[in-house]
């Protein structure tokens, strides 16, 4: 059996992903990586396991101990509200040159759901972990899962750049409503959910109807964006509109990859938008997925739920009177 890393192949580049820990026993899992295998996973959550890897597991400690104190923080970062196409968004600035895509390693839920005493040490070795690449011309790019925005602001030091990708409620709602898995979905993070936006949202109760379940999930997802945005006024922050991206992708694709520093010749970025990514569903790409069938999926929720999205969405405003986090994300949508 092959021995772990060294501390010196962990730092060197992106080849060994800290792809997760355990916080009971403070053993990270760490996966052998090529640049193909980053650009072929859609997410590097336990489903990267289902193939045959490499991995092997060592002390995070030992992990933390590898990255030197000049090491580079400058990865850039993709936090969002779920459902709003941001694997499609990472995909599609992964296939610009030197940039090197990441999408929802599963080490940053575990930390997420450490308590924050035990996160503050790491969390700089963790910047500095996922901003390694192939190339010192590279740049990281990571996407994570959306309640990791819970800490965003441990995550991204200050001075560099993340993007926060939103829907309005009712589009969110209806997204929601199309996809049986969804609502599923949706239905086993409502505690959580709850729990999480205790302190941020007040006097919403949600009854148990799916739509107002979704209206509740979006709040709690807007409200941690909304927070987060407020611990980060010494970073760079961009919000951004699925739906506006949608209408205008060439130029709001470009519009982020400038944000972000990313080298995008506009004849590139057409390339990319007009490419075989923009019709497949990004988290598996057997399966055809457009705009348009995307719009028709939630005209047909609007048009079958829309008194119950009506009086979801009143809930919210409601809430929002005595919610200034909520009423923010309202106005802003």
């Amino acid at each position: 059996m092959s021995s772990a890393p060294s501390a010196q192949e962990i730092s060197r580049d992106a080849r060994w992903l800290a792809q997760a820990l355990d916080p009971a026993t403070g053993v990270a899992r760490l996966v052998e990586m090529a640049p193909e295998t980053y650009r072929a996973a859609s997410f590097l959550d336990d489903r990267l396991l289902q193939g045959p890897v490499n991995a092997r597991t060592v002390p995070f400690s030992e992990v933390v101990g590898a990255m030197p104190a000049d090491a580079r923080g400058d990865a850039r970062w993709i936090f969002h509200i779920g459902h709003v196409g941001s694997t499609l968004i990472a995909r599609l600035l992964g296939e610009l040159t030197n940039v090197l895509s990441i999408r929802e390693p599963r080490i940053l839920r575990d930390l997420a759901l450490m308590p924050g005493e035990n996160r503050a040490a790491i969390l700089p070795a963790v910047s500095k972990l996922f901003s390694r690449t192939f190339a010192a011309e590279e740049m990281a790019l990571v996407k994570a899962t959306s309640f990791v925005s819970e800490i965003a602001a441990e995550l991204v030091p200050p001075g560099e750049r993340a993007l926060f990708l939103t829907v309005d409620a009712r589009t969110y709602i209806a997204t929601i409503l199309a996809g049986p898995n969804s609502v599923k979905e949706m239905a086993a993070l409502a505690e959580s959910r709850s729990s999480r936006m205790v302190t941020r949202v007040h006097g919403l109760r949600p009854g148990n109807h799916p739509a107002q379940l979704a209206a509740a999930a979006w709040a709690c997802e807007m409200s941690s964006l909304e927070a987060a945005a407020d611990a980060m006024a010494d970073r760079l922050v961009m919000w951004s509109n699925f739906d506006r991206l949608l209408g205008d992708m060439a130029n709001e694709l470009s519009a982020i990859a400038a944000f972000f520093g990313f080298d995008a010749p506009p004849e590139r970025v057409s390339a990319i938008v007009s490419g075989p990514l923009i019709g497949r569903y990004s988290k598996a790409l057997e399966y055809d997925y457009s705009a348009s069938l995307r719009a028709q999926l939630i005209d047909q929720e609007i048009r079958a739920h829309g008194r119950a999205i009506d009086d979801a969405l009143a809930m919210l405003e409601q809430s929002a009177q005595e919610s200034p986090l909520l009423a923010r994300a309202l106005a802003r949508s």
